[in-house]
């Protein structure tokens, strides 16, 4: 038997003889069972809590041995006896792979207990299985939430723990190739009409103050990975960006004011008067000018023309758990639902429902509707800054 662990551990308390159950409690279907996993994983993130998925492949990802699934009813009674009653048992994938849910664990002592249950299954399994059985069979381990160091994942998620991301982005493959040409010609045409704007924006830029035209910075993309973000440089260079690490990290976690706003008076939740700011970047940040160089990102396939605005590394470092997936399920936009609901208006959480709420829905037709609104939301200047 191969064992596999895709996780940095886990924690799960060793079982007594009580809690071992007495009966087969029942398999459920792959359609329940990964359904279960999703809702498992969003409270998760909200009571931070982790849970541990183990799965049990007979036949690593080829069809079972005949005599493998004549021992079937072997191998479920051993993950049953080697799991506790409020364990969920269910198929992963329908008579390939078994799979059990470990929720409420702990995360002490997660590597010393991790080996305690791979030694306890796989000796359970030992123990029923023949020699021929038991060396078709392989064991994988996966812990939720995972480790995103330094604010970034680096590769894309576990998809073993995101079946539903997974059937939702086979079921939009036509809408996806549309989106990419949507972004590549919108990009192409913007970036040839607006190329007048680009050389006036960009003297102007130079002129009034020591440095680059463009302002590069890493954001963090689709599934954590980082890529250089372009904006027309509106700050001084050399800048602290202390002061706006601070704000922001109080945003995220609700405790920010508003700030005053050059709008109706309801103010934002945005710094207004930072001091790093140049004269004609405050009206680039204004018009929203400054964002024009980002349609080469989007021709570069790190941006789209709608999603959810890539984030800074400190920023996503002081995110909640279910924060997170505005970076796991749409790649970053220009504009988006926030841009044309409000924009800095509204407070960050609000603004990560709008972003979700996006990745659910989108179409096509939606982000040509975004896209036809954000022209006057930018003319209005609601929460520009």
């Amino acid at each position: 038997m191969n064992v596999r662990r895709s996780t940095n551990g886990s924690a799960l308390s060793p079982l007594s003889a009580q809690q071992r159950p007495t009966e087969d409690r029942g398999t459920v279907s792959e359609e329940v069972f990964q359904r279960m996993i999703s809702l498992e994983r969003k409270r998760s993130e909200r009571s931070r809590k982790p849970f541990l998925l183990m799965l049990v492949d007979m036949g690593d990802n080829h069809r079972p041995s005949e005599r493998l699934t004549r021992g079937l009813g072997s191998i479920l009674a051993a993950v049953s006896a080697a799991t506790r009653e409020t364990d969920v048992v269910g198929w992963f994938k329908n008579g390939h792979t078994i799979g059990v849910m470990f929720t409420e664990i702990s995360m002490e002592d997660r590597v010393t207990i991790l080996g305690t249950m791979i030694t306890r299954v796989s000796d359970t399994l030992k123990g029923t299985l023949s020699s021929e059985q038991f060396s078709q069979v392989n064991l994988s381990f996966h812990l939720f939430p995972e480790d995103w160091e330094d604010g970034e994942q680096r590769l894309p998620p576990n998809s073993v723990l995101y079946p539903d991301l997974e059937k939702r982005e086979e079921a939009r493959k036509l809408s996806s190739v549309v989106k990419r040409v949507m972004d590549i010609v919108g990009s192409l045409v913007a970036l040839l009409v607006l190329s007048p704007v680009f050389l006036v924006v960009a003297l102007g830029v130079k002129l009034s103050s020591e440095g680059p035209v463009f302002f590069q910075q890493k954001r963090i993309g689709r599934h954590g990975i980082p890529f250089v973000f372009l904006k027309f440089r509106s700050m001084q260079v050399n800048n602290d960006a202390a002061k706006h690490k601070e704000y922001v990290q109080q945003l995220i976690a609700g405790k920010a004011d508003k700030q005053p706003s050059n709008g109706n008076g309801n103010g934002v939740y945005k710094m207004t008067s930072d001091p790093r700011v140049t004269r004609i970047g405050a009206f680039l940040r204004r018009t929203s000018l400054d964002e024009l160089p980002q349609f080469i990102n989007v021709l570069k396939g790190e941006m789209s023309l709608v999603g959810p605005r890539p984030p800074i590394p400190y920023e996503v470092e002081a995110y909640d758990f279910w924060h997170r997936r505005r970076l796991l399920e749409a790649r970053p936009g220009i504009t988006g639902l926030w841009q044309v609901n409000g924009r800095s208006r509204v407070k960050f959480d609000d603004m990560v429902r709008l972003d979700l709420r996006y990745a659910r829905t989108w179409s096509p037709w939606m982000d040509l509707k975004i896209l036809l609104r954000t022209p006057a939301a930018v003319v209005l200047g609601e929460g520009a800054h």
